[in-house]
C-alpha cells in the first residue's frame, strides 16, 4: 500500500455525485449491481435507512471509495438468522478510483469498519457475503480474520 493516510468520513450530500459516478462503473457494477438502489439508501440514509452507518473513504484529501455497516437485526436479510440487536454486523464496501485498486486498501477499509464495530459494545461478530468470484474482496475479508463458513456461505469474523 502507498504512504496514504486512509481514514473514514460520515457521507456527506456533497458526496453523492461522486458516490454515484463510482457505481456506475463497469468494475463495481459487476458486483454492486444495482447502481440506483444504493443511491436511494444513502439518500434515504437520515429516513428509511437510517440504520445503514455510510462513510466516504479518504486517502488524504482525496475520496476514494464508499463504505458501510450495519446491525444485520435491523436489516433482516434472507442469507443469515438474527434475533437480538446489537450483537451481529455486516458491512459492504467499494474502492472508487481505479489507481487504488489492488494495493491493499480493501484490506485497510475492512480493518477500519471492524473497529467501529468492536466499539458497538455487545458486537459479537461480523457476517460478510461477498460474490465469491470477487477474489480481491474476499481476499481482503480473509486477511482480516474472517473464516468462510462452507455451510452458511459467509464469512464471519467472531469476536
Amino acid at each position: 500500500m502507498e504512504n496514504h493516510h486512509l481514514y473514514l468520513k460520515p457521507i456527506q450530500d456533497a458526496d453523492l455525485s461522486i458516490l454515484n459516478t463510482w457505481l456506475h462503473k463497469e468494475y463495481i457494477l459487476k458486483w454492486y449491481n444495482y447502481a440506483d438502489e444504493w443511491m436511494n439508501e444513502v439518500r434515504e440514509r437520515y429516513r428509511e435507512y437510517k440504520f445503514l452507518n455510510h462513510y466516504m473513504v479518504w486517502a488524504d484529501d482525496m475520496p476514494v471509495g464508499f463504505c458501510q455497516y450495519y446491525d444485520c437485526y435491523d436489516a433482516q436479510e434472507e442469507w443469515y438468522a438474527v434475533d437480538k440487536p446489537g450483537r451481529i454486523f455486516s458491512i459492504d464496501y467499494l474502492i472508487g478510483e481505479e489507481s487504488f485498486l489492488g494495493k491493499g486498501y480493501g484490506k485497510s477499509i475492512v480493518r477500519k469498519l471492524i473497529d467501529i464495530i468492536r466499539e458497538q459494545g455487545d458486537a459479537q461478530a461480523i457476517v460478510v457475503q461477498p460474490d465469491i468470484e470477487n477474489i480481491p474482496s474476499c481476499k481482503a475479508i480473509e486477511a482480516n480474520g474472517f473464516i468462510y463458513d462452507v455451510e452458511k456461505k459467509y464469512y464471519i469474523l467472531e469476536f
